[in-house]
């Protein structure tokens, strides 16, 4: 994708893939849960206050029926670091909040200026034609830790493989 005539920009690292995630427990079987991953142009795209609309032409880039200028910061933090977030939701050090809106996720990573950021990955699980998915709605950088109630990624792909609702925000740990 060139913008505004300058050389292509790669965004195969937002191609969509297949995650499987091993939930082990002390004393029973591995549980894997396979996901299908897709990623939001929203990943990359963000219109800045005080933007300048020769600015947002350059930068503009066409998803479909929407539209949102590119965002360089977006752009090297999502390369740098969302797949591994994605990859690590069943780990510990990748923290899953509920985030409002069915969403949830974030990170602590170093930015493009080697200052440690919070990576906030919104995403969605659902099931479709009889597979896992999970779509992430976004991914920007916060100053401050966010709030939100604490869920086991485990949790949500157990009660998505039993049919049980997921977690409310009511219904998360803090």
């Amino acid at each position: 994708m060139p913008l505004d005539g300058g050389p292509p920009i790669d965004l195969s690292y937002l191609d969509a893939h297949k995650v499987d995630y091993i939930h082990s427990a002390l004393g029973k079987d591995d549980i894997t849960y396979t996901f299908w991953v897709t990623y939001s142009f929203h990943c990359f795209a963000k219109e800045y206050v005080g933007q300048s609309a020769e600015e947002k032409d350059a930068l503009m880039y066409y998803a479909g029926k929407d539209q949102r200028p590119f965002c360089y910061r977006r752009h090297a933090l999502a390369k740098s670091y969302l797949r591994q977030i994605v990859e690590k939701l069943g780990n510990s050090d990748v923290r899953v909040i509920h985030a409002g809106f069915g969403s949830y996720a974030t990170a602590p990573v170093v930015d493009e200026s080697g200052n440690k950021v919070w990576y906030f990955v919104p995403f969605k699980v659902y099931r479709s034609q009889r597979k896992f998915r999970l779509h992430v709605t976004s991914a920007y950088p916060l100053l401050e830790k966010p709030g939100g109630g604490k869920v086991g990624f485990f949790t949500l792909a157990h009660n998505l493989k039993t049919g049980r609702a997921l977690p409310t925000e009511n219904h998360c740990r803090l």
